[in-house]
């Protein structure tokens, strides 16, 4: 026995390895050893977690997978996360490009999937919420759909929420004038309250997209043109109508990308004041955000083309534009309100008016409801 411990001794020393050096050899080698072992180990509990924490439902469970695996197609699933959130948001046209509301306010339609949360940005601005639900704060928000690292912009829609009502004070928000409603009042007919909230609209905001169509200055008020931020009410019910109505005229051969809105929301203040209020109702729903005066200018010369091909420009062609409405209102009931056709005067081209109250109504020339 000793001889072999002094052979050992010797074969230590010709490869020049003194006793106290193989002891912290040893030692080293048993620190690096155990290190494997647990990196390991934690590896394998990582795999079991991942096996047993899969979602439960097959879509989330995709979404999970394409986060996780280098070669699956995560922005492809993010973007049909994507589509089930605004899907629901963009109306019977399926055109609409923006959702306005009250700020916290529950959006319609599917849940975000597991995991999932819907970030909103407005300028510095930033909040995040993992239910479907509008930022808390009065904005002209994009909207993306996270899920861990991977993140999809849903580039053509916008959430936008309101500056209560209550901001205004003695008929004025900030700089802007805005008046005030009559006393509010729901009718079996239509609705007159006063709007509970107003859009905020900032120079670097007048371009949102409300629709394929339409965008937020479309709806000026035609004074205070200096003057901002702007204040607006605007009802998404009526956007969406338009645009059935372009669908419709679109179908019977009619060219529509010359749409141009000649009067959209009005403050009470510019109701009853502003510019020639003659023929105006004092309970216009223009004031109330679902009404607007229209006319086709393809052609770009500030005034209604000949729709009805007649050679003529006059009030048959904003007829043309009311016959298309008839054909909306059939199929849409939901989106059933007025109709007045006018004739052109010094200041502007024959127009139509369209506004969502709730019942038919038809007029022509004077009364603009």
């Amino acid at each position: 026995m000793a001889s072999e411990t002094r052979s050992v001794d010797r074969r230590s020393r010709k490869k020049g390895m003194t006793p106290r050096g193989e002891r912290i050899f040893n030692v080293m080698s048993s620190v690096v050893i155990l290190f494997f072992a647990l990196a390991w180990s934690w590896s394998i509990a990582l795999a079991r977690a991942s096996v047993t924490t899969r979602p439960a439902s097959e879509t989330t469970g995709i979404l999970a997978s394409a986060l996780t695996e280098s070669d699956a197609p995560s922005v492809a699933y993010l973007t049909d996360a994507a589509l089930g959130v605004v899907g629901p948001l963009r109306g019977e046209s399926g055109k609409l490009r923006a959702r306005i509301g009250a700020p916290g306010e529950s959006l319609p339609g599917d849940t975000l999937p597991a995991g999932a949360v819907a970030t909103f940005s407005y300028g510095a601005r930033a909040e995040s919420s993992a239910v479907l639900a509008a930022p808390r704060r009065t904005g002209v928000w994009s909207l993306a759909i996270a899920i861990g690292n991977a993140i999809r912009p849903v580039t053509d829609f916008s959430v936008i929420t309101l500056l209560p009502a209550s901001q205004k004070k003695a008929g004025r928000v900030g700089l802007y004038y805005i008046g005030n409603w009559p006393s509010g009042r729901i009718t079996p007919k239509a609705d007159y309250t006063p709007p509970g909230g107003f859009i905020e609209v900032m120079p670097e905001t007048q371009n949102t997209p409300l629709s394929e169509h339409f965008k937020l200055h479309d709806f000026f008020p035609h004074d205070q043109q200096s003057v901002w931020p702007k204040y607006l009410v605007i009802k998404m019910k009526l956007i969406d109508k338009l645009e059935l109505v372009l669908d419709d005229l679109h179908a019977h051969g009619i060219r529509t990308d010359g749409v141009r809105v000649l009067s959209g929301f009005r403050t009470p203040q510019y109701n009853a004041r502003g510019g020639d209020p003659r023929g105006r109702a004092a309970l216009s729903r223009h004031m109330y955000g679902d009404a607007a005066d229209i006319f086709i200018d393809n052609d770009g010369n500030g005034s209604m083309d000949d729709l009805n091909h007649d050679g003529r420009v006059n009030i048959n062609d904003a007829r043309v534009i009311l016959a298309a409405v008839n054909r909306v209102e059939a199929a849409h009931p939901s989106l059933i309100g007025g109709v007045g056709v006018y004739a052109g005067t010094g200041a502007h081209g024959p127009f139509t008016h369209i506004d969502t109250r709730g019942y038919p109504a038809r007029w022509i020339g004077t009364g603009d409801n």
